[in-house]
C-alpha cells in the first residue's frame, strides 16, 4: 500500500500541497480571530485533510470504497491519508441547513440602508383649504330649495338672484351691478350662455327674459309656460326651461316662434336641466323623485311627443341635482334630497348606474372638477356642508364647512378651480379648492390632448 501511495502522491506534489495548505490554513485562521463578522462562512481545514481531499481527487473512485464507517480496516487502508480522520470530514466544501449566527452586536449594513431607504407614499391625500377664499353678503335670498340662484359666466361674472332682483358680480374686478328687477315677481333661475355675453332669467310667472350684460338690456322676454321657471340650460342657441307644471319646453332664441318642443313626462316640479358636453343628452331632475335623459332635439318643426332615452326612479327623494362630467360625456351624477341623500352615477349609453354612495344628507348641487377629477356634493339638512369626493371611487377628499345654513346651490368658475356655494345663511363663499399646481398642468393638459384624440 505504501508503493501505491508513493505512485500517486509524490514528494514534490506532496511539498506543494502542504505549502498551500499552510498558506491558506493561516489565512483562514487570521479572519477568525476577526470580531467582524461577515455574511460568507469558510470552513477551516488543516494539512492532513487537505492531504485525504487531493488524494481522493487523484485516486478518482468513488468514496464509498474509503467510507471509515462501513470499513473495518481503514488504518490499514489509508494510513497516511487518513490518519485518525473521517473521510467525511475531507470534503472541501461542507453544507450545512442554515449558515451560523453572526456574532454578537454585528449589524448588516446593507440591511440597514435598505430598510432606512426614503419610500413615496403613494395616493398621499392632498391639502385642501377648508376655508372660503371670499364671502359676499346675498341679502334677501329666498330659502327654496328648488330654485337656482346662482351661476358662473366664461367671462368670470357671477349672477345672483336675490329675490326680486338679479346681480352681477365681477369676480376679476370685485365690482357688483344690478343688472334688473322685476315686478310683482320674484327670479327663480339664471343661466349664462356659453359665451357668457348674455343671460337667461327665469321669472315666477312662467316667463323666460334674455338680457345682453355688457349693455344691460333685455333682448327678450319669451312666454310659453303657465307656472314658474325654475331652471334653465343652454345648447348653442337652444334654451331649455324646467316649469313648476312638469313640462320642458325648448325655446330657439333665433326664430320668431322660439317654442319649438315640449316634453312632457315629469309629474310634479322640473327642478334642474343639464346639457351633456357634447349637447347629445339633456338631463332631466323632478320633485317626483325621476331623472329622464332626453335626446337632441331636431333641427326644424315642433315636436310634442319626445319620448327620452332612459327613465331612472331609483332616488326616493327630488332630484335637483345633476352634473354631466366634462372628461366622459356619457357619465351623469344625480343626487337625491333630503329623503334619499344617494349620489348615483349613470351611464347614459347602456342606462345602467355605475355606483352609488349614501350621504346620509340632502343633496342640493352637484359638480364635477375636472382638474382633479373630482366630484362636488352641497347638502342641505342636516349636514349644510360641502363635500369633494375622488371620482370615480367616491372616497371622500375633504369636508367644507363655513355656511350656518343648507347650501342650495353651486357654480363653478371658468378656469375650474374655484368652486362658488350660496346658501340660506345669505352668503356666497368662494372656495378655491382646485388650484393647479405646474406639475400637475403639464399632466391635466397631456391628458386632455390624448382624449381629444381618441
Amino acid at each position: 500500500m505504501e508503493r501505491t501511495e508513493q505512485k500517486y502522491l509524490t514528494e514534490s506534489c506532496m511539498a506543494n500541497r502542504r505549502k498551500l495548505a499552510r498558506a491558506i490554513s493561516g489565512k483562514k485562521e487570521k479572519l477568525t480571530h476577526n470580531k467582524v463578522g461577515g455574511d460568507r462562512f469558510i470552513p477551516i481545514r488543516n494539512d492532513k485533510q487537505m492531504e485525504v481531499a487531493s488524494f481522493l481527487l487523484s485516486k478518482n473512485e468513488p468514496r464509498g470504497k474509503y467510507n471509515a464507517a462501513s470499513s473495518s480496516d481503514k488504518g490499514k487502508a489509508l494510513p497516511i491519508a487518513l490518519n485518525g480522520y473521517d473521510i467525511q470530514d475531507a470534503n472541501i466544501l461542507s453544507f450545512e441547513v442554515k449558515p451560523p449566527n453572526a456574532p454578537e452586536g454585528y449589524q448588516n449594513n446593507l440591511k440597514v440602508l435598505q430598510s432606512q431607504a426614503p419610500t413615496r407614499i403613494a395616493n398621499q391625500r392632498r391639502q385642501v383649504s377648508s376655508y372660503p377664499y371670499r364671502v359676499l353678503d346675498a341679502p334677501h335670498l329666498r330659502n327654496d330649495f328648488y330654485l337656482n340662484p346662482l351661476d358662473w359666466s366664461s367671462r368670470n361674472h357671477l349672477a345672483v338672484a336675490l329675490d326680486d332682483s338679479v346681480y352681477i358680480f365681477d369676480v376679476t374686478e370685485g365690482n357688483v351691478t344690478l343688472l334688473m328687477k322685476c315686478e310683482n315677481d320674484y327670479i327663480c333661475s339664471v343661466n349664462w350662455t356659453k359665451d357668457g355675453n348674455h343671460l337667461a332669467i327665469g321669472t315666477s310667472d312662467g316667463k323666460v327674459q334674455l338680457w345682453d350684460v355688457e349693455s344691460q338690456k333685455c333682448l327678450r322676454k319669451m312666454s310659453s309656460h303657465r307656472a314658474r321657471v325654475v331652471c334653465l340650460g343652454w345648447n348653442q342657441h337652444l334654451l331649455s326651461s324646467g316649469s313648476m307644471s312638469g313640462h320642458i319646453h325648448h325655446h330657439d332664441v333665433k326664430v320668431k316662434h322660439h317654442h319649438i318642443a315640449t316634453l312632457s313626462a315629469h309629474s310634479q316640479e322640473v327642478c334642474s336641466l343639464k346639457w351633456s358636453a357634447d349637447g347629445r343628452y339633456l338631463a332631466s331632475g323632478g320633485n317626483d323623485n325621476m331623472v329622464y335623459v332626453w335626446p337632441r332635439v331636431q333641427e326644424g318643426g315642433i315636436s310634442s311627443d319626445s319620448q327620452p332615452v332612459h327613465r331612472w326612479d331609483a332616488h326616493q327623494g327630488a332630484v335637483k341635482a345633476l352634473a354631466w362630467c366634462p372628461w366622459q360625456p356619457n357619465i351623469l351624477a344625480s343626487g337625491g334630497g333630503s329623503n334619499d341623500g344617494h349620489i348615483r352615477i349613470w351611464n347614459a349609453h347602456s342606462g345602467s348606474c355605475i355606483s352609488s354612495l349614501d350621504t346620509q344628507s340632502q343633496i342640493s348641487s352637484l359638480v364635477f372638477a375636472p382638474n382633479y377629477k373630482e366630484l362636488v356634493s352641497a347638502h342641505g339638512c342636516s349636514h349644510n356642508n360641502m363635500v369633494i369626493w375622488k371620482y370615480p371611487s367616491l372616497s371622500k377628499v375633504a369636508v367644507l364647512h363655513g355656511h350656518a345654513d343648507r347650501v342650495l346651490s353651486l357654480a363653478q368658475s371658468p378656469d375650474d378651480s374655484t368652486v362658488a356655494s350660496i346658501a340660506a345663511d345669505e352668503t356666497v363663499r368662494l372656495w378655491k379648492s382646485f388650484e393647479l399646481n405646474e406639475d400637475r398642468m403639464a399632466n391635466t393638459t397631456c391628458s386632455l390632448i390624448h382624449q381629444s384624440i381618441r
